[in-house]
């Protein structure tokens, strides 16, 4: 038992466990109450079941992304493109069933293999070009993130593109949970952070990913296909925003170049939040999703509070500066323990 507790205490997702405690215990004292307009009765407008499946759901669309975000952390590179493939891949299903006149259980399959292909494809595209010319992935996610934009910006000419209502329908299924509460987001969202979580930690691939954001070289030289994986990477984390592209579209009913403007800095915080090393080696599928959740409660607690919403960017940018203080800081106490050590 005493092992358990102490396993517990010391793994990386405990300390972001009791902040995001902490922070929704101080939300639900200063929050006061409210009627629910659903059931009439007084209720704490924190603490009651809408607004908390509410700020899962607004988490769930950037939280997905995260996951993907965080495989390309760990492997020491970035993706900014993340919000671009989100707005490509929505607008491009959304056309294709439109134009097929789909609108049945036909379209929600169609629908995710369309958006999960353009994703997997601008990810692609991305990987060859940092593997391929020796280039920063700053630079390379900086420049497809401005043509991917461009390029559903064009074809759409910024017009809106509504989604066939079966997708709405899939997204805003109340699985009998009651009026007003959606929680497809929520599940899909699971799913992909269990399938991240896996891809990491059972799979060959998901351990060459850490060795190469640890040593690059070192990995080159151990026998890693270091541009294979690199190229899996991006894949991946286009694939996760083809699949929150989808996700978005589906519950807000349609979808437009400007989508997942911001995200970049959603998904970057949550992962960053969430532990992952900007040096490359280190982070979490599940650490992600905790990183988003409490990305999304600093968006809820500005809201909640009645804030001016200006700081919300405030308070994200506070906290990814605290996360990356505390990640320099746990690296050189680790580096110095290592000198005392030899």
């Amino acid at each position: 038992m005493k092992r358990t507790l102490q396993a517990v205490a010391t793994s990386p997702q405990f300390g972001l466990v009791v902040v995001i405690l902490l922070l929704s215990a101080a939300l639900t004292l200063l929050a006061g109450t409210h009627i629910d307009r659903v059931s009439g009765q007084e209720v704490n407008s924190f603490l009651n079941r809408g607004t908390l499946l509410q700020v899962f759901t607004d988490a769930s669309f950037f939280a997905i992304m995260a996951v993907g975000a965080t495989v390309v952390i760990i492997s020491g590179g970035i993706d900014l493109s993340v919000g671009a493939v989100y707005a490509l891949s929505g607008v491009f299903m959304a056309s294709v069933l439109r134009s097929a006149e789909l609108t049945g259980p036909e379209a929600l399959v169609l629908g995710f293999g369309l958006a999960c292909a353009v994703g997997i494809a601008c990810g692609l595209a991305n990987g060859v070009l940092i593997c391929g010319l020796k280039v920063h992935p700053f630079i390379i996610t900086l420049g497809s993130m401005m043509v991917f934009r461009g390029v559903a910006f064009v074809t759409t000419r910024a017009e809106s593109i509504l989604v066939p209502g079966s997708l709405t329908e899939f997204a805003k299924a109340t699985l009998g949970l009651g009026k007003g509460l959606y929680p497809v987001p929520l599940l899909l969202t699971l799913v992909v952070g269990g399938l991240g979580w896996l891809f990491l930690t059972r799979t060959a691939p998901g351990r060459q990913v850490f060795a190469i954001g640890g040593n690059e070289v070192a990995s080159l030289y151990s026998g890693v296909p270091v541009s294979r994986v690199l190229v899996l990477v991006y894949a991946i984390s286009g694939l996760c925003a083809g699949i929150a592209a989808y996700l978005g579209a589906s519950y807000y009913g349609s979808a437009s170049s400007s989508d997942g403007q911001g995200y970049e800095l959603l998904v970057i915080a949550s992962a960053v939040v969430g532990g992952a090393s900007l040096r490359g080696g280190k982070g979490s599928a599940v650490s992600a999703l905790l990183g988003a959740l409490l990305i999304a409660l600093f968006r809820q607690a500005v809201r909640t509070l009645k804030f001016d919403q200006n700081y919300e960017q405030i308070l994200i940018g506070c906290a990814i500066i605290v996360a990356v203080v505390l990640d320099r800081w746990s690296s050189r106490i680790g580096e110095s323990r290592s000198t005392r050590s030899q």
